[in-house]
């Protein structure tokens, strides 16, 4: 759950900002929560609305507004496919059906081991490299050829057996 800890790296995100302006930190607190966690539960929106002083719904909206936030535990590596046009018209749909024939899941499925979950995503700001995707909200990746693919779970399992 929350730690102390979290809850003091909450205090640092707050200082930021006007006393009066402290809402303003709902974003870098669910991030923390999500680093530390993994997802966002409903009891850490609770915490982050107490310690903001805000609606525990309003922190929802902001959890549920952007899918950058997970509401449950994913697999070790989330895999998000860019779906927009641009990256569709570049191969995104297909590259999204290449992966879960790999990793033999549906599309916000996590595979049975619990080291992928693949998701869709909104568009990337990539578009010239489509198609385009994130692992684990962090690292970007263009020209996603099946062969690319293929190449990057491999590369993500050998990570994992590190």
């Amino acid at each position: 759950m929350i730690t102390e800890a979290t809850k003091a790296r909450f205090a640092r995100e707050v200082a930021k900002y006007p006393s009066e302006r402290k809402q303003s930190a709902v974003m870098a607190c669910l991030s923390i929560v999500q680093q530390e966690l993994g997802y966002v539960s409903q009891e850490s929106e609770a915490v982050i609305a107490e310690v903001l002083e805000m609606p525990e719904i309003a922190v929802h909206e902001v959890t549920t507004f952007y899918n950058m936030y997970n509401q449950q535990a994913l697999g070790q590596f989330k895999l998000a496919v860019c779906t927009n046009l641009p990256c569709q018209l570049r191969g995104g749909k297909e590259a999204l059906l290449h992966l879960e024939q790999r990793l033999k899941v549906h599309m916000g499925d996590t595979t049975v081991d619990g080291m992928f979950t693949l998701q869709q995503c909104e568009c990337l700001g990539a578009c010239a490299d489509a198609p385009v995707m994130l692992v684990n909200d962090r690292d970007m990746c263009s020209f996603m050829s099946n062969d690319r693919l293929d190449q990057l779970v491999d590369a993500l399992r050998a990570e994992a057996k590190k």
